[in-house]
């Protein structure tokens, strides 16, 4: 049984809720990535997507490099444990659909983050697991038109 600890990436860049949207859209640029964890010291209190980017700060009008990162990142964030097996994990995934999760410690501290790509490079016992993992999570969702601004859960 793989843990999450056997397979997470660790030493994460992260930003704060008072960085600017350019700071995080310069740091996914440089480091190749779509989502950036936000902390308050060690402490995770969210995560900023290249989506909530555009979905939440671009298609919001207004002077983009004035924006923070509190204004568009998501606060309500699933999280996981170092000492998580990985298949429940990819279940969660799966049915959540989300392609990546924060690690964190009891006290909420970020520690390291998990992808899909992280399990199917380094931890996965099964690959058709993480082919129909990544099946059901790249499924489209039906679109929201309610009008109203729904949250990402900042994974996606």
């Amino acid at each position: 049984m793989a843990t999450v600890a056997d397979v997470m990436t660790r030493d994460v860049r992260t930003l704060t809720p008072s960085d600017s949207v350019v700071k995080a859209a310069q740091a996914m640029d440089e480091l190749n990535v779509g989502v950036i964890p936000v902390c308050e010291g060690p402490r995770l209190v969210g995560v900023v997507t290249d989506r909530d980017i555009v979905v939440r700060g671009v298609t919001q009008g207004g002077d983009i490099s004035n924006c923070k990162l509190s204004d568009v990142m998501s606060g309500h964030v699933r999280t996981v444990r170092e000492d998580d097996d990985v298949d429940d994990v990819l279940g969660e995934m799966s049915s959540a659909q989300i392609r990546r999760m924060p690690v964190v410690d009891s006290k909420e501290r970020l520690v390291g983050i998990i992808s899909i790509g992280d399990i199917a490079a380094k931890g996965a016992d099964d690959e058709a697991d993480v082919g129909q993992s990544l099946g059901d999570i790249s499924e489209p969702a039906e679109p929201d038109r309610s009008g109203t601004q729904g949250t990402t859960n900042g994974q996606r």
